[in-house]
């Protein structure tokens, strides 16, 4: 009888050890998966509609981001003045482009000055030009 029991013992044991392996488990912690990167705290931020942007000037502390909201329908690319080369402020640059429903953030900008700012697909849209403040 002893010998049964031993036997349930090692098939019982034996299954358990199979149903954790096919289960990913096995005698580690379970991992949890990595959490999404935070958006950097902004100081401002501009919504693109349909109409245009919502904000055609924004103020900010040295060292402030400014997001961008495309709530339009259609992609934007926001840039830096002046086009095409986009040098004014090359932190406003890192907004990227922006599907609708994306928001995008600057890099810090840590100059004192005005940031002009256009959309890089239509450099000529009064609509979609702005400036950012830093002071």
């Amino acid at each position: 009888m002893s010998r049964l029991r031993s036997a349930g013992a090692y098939a019982l044991g034996l299954a358990v050890v199979l149903a954790l392996a096919a289960c990913g488990g096995g005698g580690g912690s379970p991992t949890n998966p990595p959490s999404p990167t935070p958006l950097p705290s902004v100081a401002a931020t501009i919504t693109i509609t349909t109409a245009g942007v919502d904000m055609k000037e924004v103020q900010i502390p040295v060292g402030g981001r400014v997001a961008f909201v495309n709530n339009d329908v259609v992609p934007h690319e926001m840039a830096s003045n002046p086009h095409p080369v986009h040098t004014d402020c090359p932190p406003l640059n890192e907004v990227g482009a922006l599907p609708p429903g994306r928001t995008g953030v600057s890099g810090a900008l840590n100059t004192v000055r005005s940031c002009g700012f256009h959309d890089h697909g239509q450099p000529g849209n009064t609509a979609l030009q702005g400036t950012v403040v830093v002071k």
